[in-house]
């Protein structure tokens, strides 16, 4: 079998889950726009040809590192309607009612991705909205061919669409299915992106898409109002920042736990002797850092604007080195519980990513939460709606759709933002990018890209390996140790059981876009993960 090789480009690289995607990146780059209008135009690109994941009706993270040093993330992420309650989903007895956070009109959270896009581009970007947007108008309103994929993915999505009319004309054609080369066009979109793009994100978050969305809510059961819309704001957090082994580390600080459960483990794993990959001795010890670091997401984290979370005991190396401790001297079955990072304090989902030709940086996780969300279609404006709701804690100690235990610090409450899993992440080696990468996958997004960093940091493998290499992964509860199904030797997996890890094989682990930077020579080079179907591009 012939080796992969990463896409090289000596000026600027786009990388996403879908080919069309990273040619609008692309094309904005080529006109001399910068990283986040790259960005920009490979997200609203993705809403068009990437219905599963990639949209204008949920909400996400960008990270943005200028070649000047500063550094910024747009939080974008849902919002919870003011109407919103901390018991909303349990039934008269307390108890979770199946699909009711995770299917239809009252598990969605308030969009968040214009905003985001928009404050982005009008904030760090060259060019104009209306520019970057101009791609996936086109794409809209013209239509590109099916591909083989999509085709399939929307037959294997046809339960879900079909609950919802919008959903079953536009994506399924009322059950005569899109085969392999034939044309989606999308004019309902088309005419919503033509808004946005005119008059701003306020076309989106009042007006007739606005009145749209709160129409299609509230036939359908929903609680997000006009003045939910209205009062949506993007927010720019700044960056978390650790260190690994000589290299920076940035990510993302909550609502998304990713930064912060990344930099955890990185400081556990820092001074060990990782061994070879994928051998047992390195795999225990990184899985036994995912268990203790997931313990502690599942005990403290929420979001900060409404709770107080110990960000800088969990990132603290003094921290680290007394979970550290505890993995050199404790048994593989042992039960590990949360730590007490306080006493340390100081005080479905598609990834792309963007570096060009200045060094500036832009790693990009955004999401519907599940596969094509809660399965609407705004009637009259033709995009999804998020299931982002389910990512609260719906009850303490029972899982949501990821299998995820959360605490209180989580639960519902008007216009407080669920916590995330969302981990985009730039590296950086002596003040320039080396790394940038992300992965859409829910909980195991934190540990995809935790394995292709040191995959590439640690054993020195170039970026398509880094990427392609085989992952595992354990979020503490379940207690169980998934496996990719291809890659890991025999003789590994029985020393795991035998040391009494709870194994199950899943198909595939992440799909990480990710993009390498040779600090010495400049160039880039792009790796699409080849579990998915998206494509890395250059100029």
């Amino acid at each position: 079998m012939e080796a992969l090789e990463p896409v090289a480009a000596r000026h600027g690289m786009v990388v996403s889950s879908e080919p069309r995607a990273s040619a609008a990146g692309v094309e904005m780059l080529r006109e001399g726009g910068n990283a986040v209008d790259a960005a920009v135009a490979t997200g609203f690109a993705l809403a068009v040809t990437y219905p599963f994941a990639g949209n204008i009706g949920g909400g996400g993270f960008m990270l943005i590192r200028k070649a000047d040093g500063s550094a910024a993330v747009v939080d974008y992420r849902e919002e919870a309607p003011a109407a919103a309650t901390r018991n909303m989903y349990l039934n008269a007895q307390g108890e979770v009612i199946p699909g009711a956070s995770t299917v239809g009109a009252l598990s969605v959270g308030v969009p968040g991705t214009v905003a985001g896009l928009a404050l982005a581009e009008q904030k760090y970007g060259r060019l104009s909205l209306a520019r970057t947007m101009a791609p996936a108008i086109q794409l809209a309103e013209n239509g590109f061919p099916v591909s083989y994929w999509l085709s399939e993915d929307l037959r294997a999505h046809q339960s879900l669409l079909t609950k919802f009319a919008d959903s079953r004309r536009i994506f399924l054609r009322d059950g005569n299915f899109y085969q392999p080369g034939e044309v989606l066009r999308q004019p309902e979109l088309a005419r919503t992106l033509r808004e946005i793009a005119r008059f701003g994100p306020g076309a989106f978050y009042g007006g007739d898409v606005a009145r749209d969305i709160v129409r299609t809510e509230t036939k359908l059961g929903g609680i997000i109002a006009l003045a939910d819309l209205a009062q949506y704001r993007a927010k720019v957090r700044k960056p978390l920042m650790g260190s690994f082994r000589g290299y920076t580390i940035l990510s993302v600080p909550p609502p998304s736990s990713g930064g912060t459960v990344l930099i955890e483990m990185l400081n556990i794993l820092d001074p060990l002797n990782l061994g070879s990959p994928d051998s047992y001795d390195s795999m225990h010890l990184i899985v036994e850092a995912m268990r203790r670091a997931f313990a502690d997401r599942a005990a403290y984290m929420g979001d900060t604007d409404f709770v107080r979370v110990p960000i800088q005991g969990m990132i603290n190396p003094q921290y680290a080195a007394t979970l550290r401790e505890q993995i050199l001297r404790s048994k593989p079955d042992a039960p590990v519980a949360a730590g007490r990072p306080g006493e340390y304090e100081s005080s479905n989902t598609t990834h792309f990513s963007v570096v060009d030709a200045n060094g500036d940086a832009v790693s990009n996780t955004y999401t519907l939460n599940n596969g094509y969300g809660s399965g609407i279609t705004v009637r009259g404006a033709g995009f999804l709606l998020n299931d982002e709701m389910d990512d609260f804690t719906s009850k303490p100690g029972s899982p949501n759709m990821f299998g995820l235990i959360q605490s209180s610090a989580n639960a519902i409450g008007p216009h407080k933002r669920p916590l995330s899993a969302m981990t985009p992440t730039i590296v950086l080696k002596n003040g320039r990018v080396r790394l940038v990468l992300g992965s859409p996958g829910g909980p195991t997004i934190i540990n995809t890209v935790l394995e292709v960093l040191l995959d590439a940091l640690v054993y020195k493998m170039d970026i398509v390996r880094a990427v392609a290499e085989p992952r595992f992964h354990d979020q503490w509860a379940p207690d169980t140790l998934f496996l990719e199904r291809q890659g890991f030797s025999a003789d590994t997996v029985e020393k795991l059981q035998q040391a009494g890890y709870n194994i199950s094989f899943r198909r595939s682990i992440g799909e990480c876009e990710a993009i390498e930077v040779d600090v010495k020579s400049g160039w880039r080079f792009g790796a699409s993960d080849p579990r998915g179907h998206g494509q890395a591009a250059g100029y």
